[in-house]
C-alpha cells in the first residue's frame, strides 16, 4: 500500500476555536498519523501521512472546513511526497510545555 505525506500550515482565524482538537478528530476518521500545533504567528502548522486518497479529503478539510468557529484564510502545502512507511504511530497535538 502506497502512503503519501505532506507538510501543512493553515492562516487565518485558527487558535482558540479547537482548530487543532478538531483536526485530530478529522485525522483519527480518516486513518492518518502525523501532528498539529500553535504556532507563534497564530497559525496552525502539522503533517499527516495516509492514503493518498485520504490525504485528499484531508487537504480539503483543512483548506475549506477545519473547526466549526475558525475562519480560514489559506492552507498551504509543502513537501509532499510518497513515503515507505508511516513515520508516526499516531495522530497528535503538540502543546507547548508550561512553564
Amino acid at each position: 500500500m502506497s502512503l503519501r505525506s505532506v507538510d501543512f500550515k493553515v492562516f487565518g482565524k485558527v487558535q482558540r476555536v479547537f482548530f487543532r482538537k478538531c483536526t485530530k478528530e478529522k485525522a483519527d476518521s480518516l486513518g492518518l498519523v502525523g501532528w498539529c500545533k500553535n504556532l507563534p504567528d497564530s497559525t496552525v502548522t502539522g503533517a499527516a501521512q495516509g492514503s493518498p486518497g485520504e490525504i485528499e479529503k484531508m487537504k480539503y478539510w483543512l483548506t475549506n472546513t477545519g473547526s466549526p468557529q475558525s475562519k480560514i484564510s489559506k492552507c498551504d502545502f509543502t513537501n509532499e511526497r510518497d513515503v515507505s512507511g508511516p513515520e508516526f504511530s499516531e495522530f497528535s497535538i503538540i502543546r507547548k510545555k508550561k512553564k
